[in-house]
C-alpha cells in the first residue's frame, strides 16, 4: 500500500513540474516584441474638388428620320438594309425612272419651241431676250416707218391741193393701225418671254422630279428599320426607310428641381452605363427653358461621343459637374473602412496604428473627402485590412501622383 501511495505522489509531482515550465515558457514567448507589420501610407491633402449633380436619362439618336419617296412610282431597287451604315448623299432607294424621264424630254422640247418664236437657239441656258429686237415686232416697225412716210406725203400733197382729203383720211388710218400693230407685236413678244420662263419652270419640275425618283440620305447614319420591298407601287409620302444618326449619342437627362439651379450648358458630364466599365463623358448642350410640372423636373440634353458598346435607348446615370473650383480635405478611397456601420481611417502615430472615425463628404473615382476627424498632412494607412489600434507598423509612403488626381499645391504650404 505503501508503495502505491509513493508512485501518485511522484506522478502528481511530475505533473506539477511539467505544468510550470510549460507556464513558464508560454510567459517566456509572450513576452518578446510583436513584429511591425509593414504598410504603405499617404498624407491627408486639401485638394480641389468638384460639386456635382446626379441624374438619370436615356440615350437617343442624334437625329432620326423616317424617309419616303417624293414622287409616285414602282419601286425598282433598295441599296441598303438594317444595319446598314451610309454617308449623306449616297443612293438608298429607287423608283421606276422612265415615265419622269419621259416628262423631262417633252418638258425640253416646249422649252425649244418657245425659244424659237423668240429666236432665240433652240438649246441654251440664257433666256434672255430684247422684245424690241424680235423679228415679230421689228416688222411691225418697219411697217409702222413706211405708214409714217406715206401719211407725211400725202400731208404734204394735201397742203398744195393736189391730194383729196379722201387720200388723207386713208393715209391716217393706215398709220394709225401700223401703230396699234407695234404694240400688239410688243405684246405678243412679252408673251412669248412669259411663255418661255414657264417653260423653264416645267422643264426644272420635271428634272426635279426625276431626281427624287433616287432616295438619297440627308445625314450620315445607319438604317434602323426597311419599312418597303420591291416591286412595291408607292404613293407620295409612303416611307420606305429609317435612318438614324448616333455620333455624337443625344443624352436627355431628368434634373431634379432642388439642384436645377447650378446647371448650365457647357457643363461636363461623366456618363455610366450599366455594364461598362468605362465612363464617357460630354458636356451639356441643350437645358429646357422650364421646369416639367408633371415631374418636376429641368430636361437638359448633352452630346456624348458614340463608344463602344453604347446605343440608342439605353438607360444611364450621369453626373453633371456644376462646380471644379472648390477644395476639400481628401483621402486615397483605399484607404477608408466600413465596420459596424462606422466610417473609419487608420491613421500612423509613433510606428503605431490608431484607428480615427471620421465624417466623409464627396467622393471621385479614386478619393474620398473627410468632413470631419483628420487634419491635413495626418498619414493614413491605405488598404488597412485588420490593422488594430497599437499594432506596430513600419511605413512606405506613396506619392500623391500615384493615388489620382494630384492636391491642392497649397496644402503643402498649409501643413508644413
Amino acid at each position: 500500500m505503501r508503495s502505491n501511495s509513493s508512485s501518485t505522489a511522484a506522478s502528481a509531482l511530475l505533473a506539477l513540474l511539467a505544468l510550470s515550465c510549460s507556464q513558464s515558457d508560454r510567459s517566456a514567448h509572450s513576452a518578446l516584441p510583436e513584429k511591425p507589420r509593414a504598410v504603405r501610407v499617404a498624407p491627408a491633402e486639401m485638394r480641389s474638388m468638384e460639386r456635382t449633380v446626379t441624374a438619370t436619362g436615356t440615350l437617343a439618336a442624334q437625329e432620326q428620320g423616317t424617309l419616303s419617296i417624293k414622287v409616285p412610282g414602282r419601286l425598282n431597287s433598295i441599296a441598303v438594309d438594317l444595319g446598314s451604315v451610309v454617308k449623306k448623299g449616297d443612293p438608298l432607294a429607287q423608283v421606276d425612272p422612265q415615265d419622269y424621264d419621259l416628262r423631262v424630254r417633252q418638258a425640253k422640247a416646249a422649252l425649244a419651241q418657245t425659244r424659237a418664236s423668240l429666236g432665240l437657239p433652240l438649246d441654251g441656258a440664257d433666256d434672255s431676250v430684247d422684245v424690241e429686237k424680235t423679228s415679230l415686232v421689228r416688222q411691225a416697225k418697219a411697217v409702222l416707218d413706211e405708214s409714217a412716210k406715206n401719211r407725211e406725203r400725202v400731208l404734204s400733197l394735201a397742203k398744195t391741193g393736189i391730194a383729196p382729203q379722201s387720200e388723207v383720211d386713208t393715209s391716217e388710218s393706215a398709220y394709225i393701225v401700223a401703230l396699234n400693230k407695234v404694240q400688239s407685236a410688243l405684246d405678243e413678244a412679252r408673251t412669248r418671254q412669259a411663255a418661255l420662263a414657264q417653260r423653264r419652270a416645267e422643264l426644272d419640275i420635271a428634272q426635279k422630279q426625276l431626281a427624287d425618283t433616287s432616295l438619297r440620305a440627308p445625314f450620315d447614319g445607319a438604317v434602323q428599320a426597311r419599312l418597303a420591298g420591291l416591286g412595291e407601287f408607292l404613293e407620295t409620302g409612303t416611307p420606305v426607310l429609317t435612318l438614324v444618326r448616333t455620333d455624337p449619342l443625344r443624352l436627355r437627362l431628368d434634373v431634379p428641381e432642388r439642384d436645377a439651379a447650378g446647371v448650365r450648358a457647357g457643363q461636363a458630364v461623366r456618363v455610366r452605363v450599366e455594364g461598362l466599365s468605362s465612363v464617357v463623358t460630354g458636356r451639356l448642350a441643350r437645358i429646357s427653358p422650364a421646369i416639367t410640372e408633371s415631374s418636376r423636373m429641368l430636361v437638359s440634353e448633352a452630346d456624348i461621343p458614340n463608344q463602344a458598346g453604347l446605343r440608342p435607348g439605353l438607360f444611364v446615370r450621369a453626373e453633371i459637374v456644376t462646380d471644379d473650383r472648390d477644395r476639400g480635405l481628401g483621402v486615397p478611397a483605399s484607404a477608408l473602412l466600413l465596420f459596424a456601420g462606422l466610417e473609419k481611417i487608420v491613421t500612423v502615430r509613433n510606428a503605431q496604428a490608431l484607428e480615427k472615425t471620421v465624417t466623409t463628404g464627396r467622393r471621385g473615382a479614386d478619393w474620398v473627402e473627410i468632413i470631419s476627424g483628420l487634419i491635413p498632412g495626418e498619414l493614413v494607412v491605405l488598404d488597412p485590412g485588420n490593422l488594430r489600434t497599437g499594432q506596430p507598423v513600419s511605413t512606405s509612403q506613396e506619392h500623391p501622383l500615384q493615388l489620382g488626381k494630384p492636391p491642392d499645391p497649397a496644402s503643402h504650404s498649409r501643413s508644413n
